[in-house]
């Protein structure tokens, strides 16, 4: 059906008041109900499944120790190998390392198959965020990639070398590494404004839960890395087939896919399990309409080119992507001293994932009372000034413990400042360019993951510099943003063009 047509249920008439879908949320069906919060956990657990398919990495790339049989020390040159005398802890089917002897002038190819599931990562958050704005919506995007992450990650258990290992990990990066993006806005596009943006801090929950899931299995099968990526991508297929079969697609992909009745169907079930009454004169309308309920924006606008067409959503755009991509250099570049705490790597993973729940319940708590740019702006500065006393300081015998501790302060303001820019880049872009704006900014976010173990093998203070810098640099750029607190979410950019004249008149 043409988006061109009016977006009327077949149901109204001319006595009919026409509402957007924040409104009909609010005023009648509820912004945050049973029906909301049934539909929100069952979509967000799709965030654990990402986090499985992100991290098993760790665990199936680690290098295990080596021991000398003989237990003379009489075994030659470590690099050797089995060659040498040596035997790696374990086994060598215990981890990619062991099995592919990737040490000492092959180490690089750990690093590299790491980068790559991040490259994928960015090219599949552009094309199925842009999919999930057209023809698939966000349910069978989400559907798709669920498959596909499960399908790569079972190919992966059956690689014969390590090129073909490296060649997966590229595909499973570019189908798992949208799965987070795609349920946010499925699971956040039908919650009202006043509740949107602590839900969808929320969700960041699963992902620690994920990790923390990823670290549990990695305990009971360490014997070998290829059935740890088999326990890891099976639940992806259990998902598409026990979940998303209870899942609703999004009301606001189908009324700016001019599917005006199947919105209204979306609705009136979540007024009818919220307990509320949906009056039967109250219909739905985009926000770009004019009188006749014609939509007045062109479709040919709903892509990345409409967006860099428009001043508005130019400037959101260009701003989003660089604060992403410096927020995500220094949240994964202060994480990636993990396996360098000489401490046992199942435990130190579920500390981390324990230890930013604190940010994600504090933002939670922040999010709709001093709003989405206050709260990123004062998290993120915290985060640079924390790294900037680090970079400053000799990490040389007790006072190593004051830049461990500006650390764990900059990992906690750059973990808040991280799941708010989920929120609150969602609210500044409308609904039919909105998971193209999100594929890009995690196309960003994904490059600076790809960027930061580059930065950390600068030295000791140098890192902490660079986080430093990105952390202000990423403040100023932030201080240039709207606020979305409370605001409505557009459908098109044409209605949110409007609506940002009519503040500025």
């Amino acid at each position: 059906m043409s988006t061109e047509a009016p977006l009327l249920s077949s149901g109204s008439g001319a006595n009919s008041r026409r509402v957007s879908i924040d409104d009909a949320l609010a005023l009648h069906a509820g912004e945050f109900g049973r029906w909301q919060l049934r539909h929100f956990v069952l979509v967000s657990v799709a965030w654990v499944l990402e986090a499985l398919h992100t991290m098993v990495i760790i665990f199936s790339d680690r290098e295990p120790a080596m021991v000398c049989p003989a237990g003379d020390g009489r075994c030659g040159d470590r690099c050797a190998g089995a060659s040498a005398g040596w035997e790696w802890a374990g086994g060598a089917a215990s981890s990619t390392v062991a099995e592919w002897g990737l040490v000492c002038g092959e180490r690089y190819k750990v690093g590299l198959a790491q980068s790559v599931f991040f490259v994928g990562s960015m090219v599949g958050a552009g094309v199925l965020g842009h999919l999930s704005d057209l023809s698939l919506g966000r349910k069978g995007s989400l559907q798709v990639a669920c498959v596909l992450s499960a399908a790569f990650g079972l190919l992966t258990a059956l690689s014969p070398n390590y090129w073909a290992y490296a060649a997966l990990r590229l595909l499973t990066g570019f189908s798992a590494g949208s799965v987070a993006v795609l349920a946010f806005c499925l699971a956040t596009e039908p919650i009202g404004p006043s509740r949107r943006g602590a839900a969808g801090i929320s969700a960041f929950y699963f992902f620690s839960f994920g990790i923390a899931a990823c670290s549990g299995l990695a305990a009971l099968f360490p014997a070998s890395w290829r059935v740890l990526y088999v326990v890891t991508s099976v639940p992806s297929l259990l998902y598409v087939v026990a979940v998303t079969p209870f899942v609703s697609e999004s009301p606001r992909w189908y009324l700016v896919r001019g599917r005006a009745d199947d919105a209204m169907s979306v609705i009136r079930a979540i007024a009818s399990t919220n307990g509320k009454h949906f009056p039967d004169d109250v219909t739905l309308k985009l926000d770009g309409e004019d009188e006749e309920g014609k939509n007045v924006e062109e479709p040919s606008s709903a892509s990345i080119v409409g967006m860099l067409r428009s001043p508005t959503m130019r400037t959101r755009l260009v701003l989003s992507v660089l604060v992403n991509l410096l927020c995500s250099v220094v949240y994964y570049g202060l994480s990636l001293n993990v396996v360098n705490l000489k401490t046992n790597l199942n435990v130190s993973v579920l500390f981390n994932s324990v230890a930013e729940m604190p940010a994600f319940l504090l933002t939670s708590l922040l999010i709709d009372r001093f709003g989405r740019k206050p709260l990123a702006i004062s998290t993120m500065l915290l985060s640079g000034i924390a790294c900037t006393i680090g970079s400053l300081i000799d990490g040389v015998g007790v006072i190593r413990v004051l830049r461990m501790a500006c650390g764990a302060v900059g990992i906690f303001g750059v973990a808040a400042t991280y799941i708010l820019l989920f929120v609150y880049t969602a609210e500044l872009f409308p609904t039919v360019v909105r998971n193209v704006a999100l594929g890009c900014t995690t196309q960003a976010t994904q490059l600076g993951a790809i960027v930061a173990p580059l930065v950390v093998v600068l030295g000791e203070r140098v890192p902490f510099a660079v986080f430093g810098a990105s952390g202000i640099v990423g403040t100023l750029l932030l201080s240039y943003l709207p606020e979305t607190m409370n605001k409505s979410m557009y459908d098109t950019m044409a209605g949110l063009e409007e609506g940002e004249r009519s503040l500025l008149k």
